[in-house]
């Protein structure tokens, strides 16, 4: 979760799942970066995974959206032991506090300008 932009994922054909975790750092980043990237690349691998949407405010709240075809994709990528790893320092060093929102997508659509 870089600070480069990342632009939306585009609307799904449901039903599907998504992952909301919103989070506030604490003042250390020492390695969040670079394992943050380390995710992103891991989570690709994951078969049903779909994408990803992030954001953060100012004031530090950030919210990352993973999309997830089913629950088996879910609980490969919960379970995933260098993701586990990257949980438990999230917990020791990087965050304040944190929450995970599990949902089942019934209706998705979207809307994209054209060019011109």
């Amino acid at each position: 979760m870089s600070d480069h932009s990342h632009i939306p994922v585009a609307a799904h054909e449901p039903p599907y799942y998504a992952a909301v975790f919103t989070s506030v750092r604490r003042d250390t980043d020492a390695g969040y970066g670079e394992t943050a990237d380390r995710m992103e690349e891991l989570v690709k691998d994951i078969p049903g995974y779909l994408g990803m949407d992030h954001a953060r405010t100012p004031g530090g709240l950030a919210i990352t959206v993973g999309y997830f075809r089913d629950e088996d994709a879910l609980k490969e990528w919960g379970a995933h032991t260098e993701h586990r790893s990257a949980q438990r320092r999230g917990r020791d060093e990087w965050y304040e506090r944190y929450t995970l929102h599990i949902a089942k997508v019934e209706r998705s659509h979207g809307f994209e300008r054209a060019d011109g």
